[in-house]
C-alpha cells in the first residue's frame, strides 16, 4: 500500500471516527461499485491534498465549506461538516462560513447549505454519529 493511500486511511479514520478508516480500506479492498473513487479519495484528496504542509486543518476545512456551498454540493458538504468539527470548528465558525458564502455564491446556495448543516449538527446533538 502506498504511503498517499496509508496517510489518507489514517486521515479519514482521525476526522470520521474509528470506523472510518477500516470503512474505507474495506471499500477499497472490495469489489463494489465505485471503489475506484475511494481509492482515488484515499490516495490523492485525503493522502496528498489534506495531509501537506502549508495550511491547518481547520483553515483547509474552511475552505472546503466554501466551495462546496458555492457548489450546492449539500451531500458532500454534510461530510465535510462532520469533518470541520473533528478539525476544530466550532459551531458558531461554521456559521460565520455560512454567512461568508452568502454575498458570494448567493442566497439560495446558502439556504440548501444551511438545511444541510443544521440537519447534521441537530444529528450529533440527537448523539448520532
Amino acid at each position: 500500500m502506498s504511503n498517499e493511500r496509508e496517510r489518507g486511511i489514517q486521515f479519514f479514520g482521525e476526522v470520521l471516527g474509528e470506523a472510518g478508516a477500516p470503512a474505507l480500506r474495506e471499500h477499497i479492498a472490495s469489489s463494489d461499485f465505485g471503489r475506484e473513487c475511494a481509492k482515488w479519495a484515499a490516495d490523492f484528496a485525503f493522502g496528498t491534498v489534506w495531509t501537506r504542509d502549508g495550511l491547518d486543518r481547520k483553515l483547509r476545512s474552511c475552505a472546503v465549506l466554501g466551495m462546496l456551498i458555492a457548489q450546492r454540493q449539500t451531500e458532500e458538504l454534510k461530510y465535510h461538516v462532520r469533518i470541520a468539527l473533528a478539525n476544530g470548528l466550532t459551531v458558531k465558525e461554521l456559521e460565520e462560513v455560512l454567512y461568508l458564502a452568502v454575498p458570494y455564491a448567493g442566497f439560495p446556495a446558502a439556504n440548501s447549505a444551511k438545511q444541510a448543516m443544521s440537519a447534521v449538527l441537530q444529528e450529533l446533538a440527537a448523539g448520532g454519529r
